[in-house]
C-alpha cells in the first residue's frame, strides 16, 4: 500500500493523472475502472488536458464504470452515463464501444450484473481501478455492512445519498431508491487501485481505511488486502492519518530506490 499525500485538490487531481498516464504508456489498451462524483473530476479534467496536449491517446483505452441508479435511462442528466460523457467521453478519442456502464434500465437486473461481470472477465480485467471514498467507508455504492467478497449487484440507496440527490429532482418520489453497484470483491481483483480523497471531511474515514481494521463496517478498509493499491490524498484528507512522515518518507525516497534498482537489474 502506498500513500501520496499532495498539498490540495488539484495537485491530488494532477497526480491522480499522472499515474493512469504512467498505466497507459505500459499498455496502451488499458482497461480503466471509473467512478462519479465530485472527486474524480479534477481527474478528468487533467485526462482531457492530456489528451489535448497529445501526451495521451484513448483509442484503444476501455472503461468500465463502477455503478449506476437503477431506473435512470443513459439519457437523464443525472445518470452517471451522461456524467461521464459530460465531464470525459465526448472530450477525448475513446471509442464507443470500449466505454462500458451498467444499465440504469435492464430487462433482467440479476443476469445483466452477471454479464457485466463476464464482460470485465472476457477483456482481461481491469488493470487501473480508480475510487473515491464516502464519507461512512463506501466505495462504488459499496455501503457499510457490504460483503468484502461481493459482485456486482443490486443495492438500496441509503437515506443520506437519496436525500443528497432530492434537490436535483422535481419530486421526491422520482429520486432512484436503488442502484447497481460492482461488488467490493470485483473490485479488488483490478490488478492496480487508485485511490483518490480531498478535504477535511474525509480525514476521519481515510484514516480508518488506511491504519484501522479490515471491516465490511468501513469498506474502503478492504483495500488493504489489496497488493498493488494507492491512496492519493490532499493535506486535509490525510490530516487524521498517525504515520504521514513515514508516508511521505517513502514516496519521497521511491524515486531514488527506482533508480537504485533499475542499476541493479542492468
Amino acid at each position: 500500500m502506498e500513500i501520496i499525500i499532495k498539498a490540495d485538490y488539484d495537485a491530488m487531481s494532477e497526480e491522480a493523472a499522472q499515474l493512469v498516464l504512467q498505466a497507459w504508456r505500459k499498455k496502451n489498451n488499458l482497461v480503466l475502472g471509473l467512478p462519479t462524483g465530485k472527486t474524480p473530476l479534477g481527474l478528468y479534467g487533467q485526462l482531457v488536458g492530456l489528451y489535448e496536449r497529445g501526451e495521451m491517446d484513448f483509442s484503444e483505452v476501455v472503461t468500465f464504470n463502477l455503478d449506476e441508479y437503477l431506473g435512470l435511462d443513459s439519457r437523464h442528466p443525472q445518470s452517471f452515463a451522461q456524467y461521464m460523457d459530460v465531464h470525459l467521453f465526448r472530450h477525448v478519442n475513446i471509442k464507443r464501444e470500449n466505454t462500458h456502464l451498467l444499465s440504469g434500465t435492464p430487462a433482467d437486473v440479476e443476469e445483466h450484473c452477471r454479464a457485466y461481470e463476464r464482460k470485465i472477465r472476457s477483456v482481461g480485467g481491469i488493470d487501473v481501478q480508480v475510487l473515491g471514498i464516502g464519507t461512512d467507508g463506501h466505495i462504488a455504492f459499496d455501503v457499510p455492512s457490504s460483503s468484502l467478497v461481493s459482485r456486482t449487484r443490486l443495492l438500496t440507496l441509503t437515506r443520506e445519498t437519496v436525500k443528497a440527490n432530492a434537490p436535483y429532482y422535481e419530486k421526491e418520489s422520482d429520486v432512484p431508491r436503488f442502484c447497481l453497484t460492482m461488488g467490493v470483491g470485483t473490485i479488488l481483483e483490478a490488478r492496480t487501485v487508485f485511490l483518490m480523497a480531498s478535504g477535511r471531511d474525509k480525514a476521519d474515514i481515510v484514516a480508518r481505511a488506511i491504519e484501522g481494521p479490515v471491516t465490511a463496517s468501513v469498506p474502503a478498509s478492504a483495500l488493504q488486502l489489496h497488493p498493488h493499491v494507492t491512496f492519493v490524498l490532499d493535506e486535509d484528507a490525510a490530516s487524521k492519518l498517525s504515520n504521514t512522515d513515514y508516508y511521505r518518507w517513502t514516496a519521497e525516497n521511491k524515486p531514488k530506490a527506482m533508480e537504485w534498482l533499475a542499476k541493479k537489474t542492468s
